[in-house]
């Protein structure tokens, strides 16, 4: 499998110390900046950790794969403001939603065309809940 292109929503300095595996950050290895969660790992394990880590790498072994989504919302939610990267299967049209979950950096296993990345994220004009993105609902836009 080729490496991948990183596609980065963010302004700060890319993370390129590699990430380490959740278990091993728990069982000695905590002074590491930067953790991958697989597909299944509790994001919630690593709540006493979030000031100390810059990138949070999670898995999405396939595109079908939700689990990285709420993972997402978790870290998001506990306060986690560092570097929160969704690796793996990623598709063009999954990046619109990952992003309103809090994903600012994406890592797929194949490239994204610019272009069409671009008209995907232009799809919706109106957002009808709030979410990690911030967002204005179109409902408290019209209700205040």
């Amino acid at each position: 499998m080729a490496e991948p292109d990183f596609l980065r929503f963010r302004d700060d300095e890319l993370h390129e110390e590699p990430a380490v595996a959740l278990d091993a950050f728990l069982a000695g290895q905590p002074n590491a900046s930067a953790v991958r969660l697989e597909a299944g790992e509790d994001a919630r394990a690593l709540i006493p950790y979030l000031d100390k880590l810059a990138l949070i790498e999670v898995d999405f072994p396939r595109f079908r794969d939700g689990r990285g989504y709420s993972s997402a919302r978790t870290l998001r939610e506990a306060g986690y403001t560092g570097e929160l990267r969704a690796a793996g299967d990623v598709l063009v049209d999954q990046i619109d939603h990952m992003r309103r979950c809090g994903f600012d950096s994406f890592a797929p296993y194949a490239p994204i065309d610019p272009e069409v990345l671009d008209a995907s994220l232009k799809r919706y004009d109106y957002r009808y809940q709030p979410a990690a993105d911030g967002a204005v609902p179109v409902w408290k836009l019209r209700h205040g």
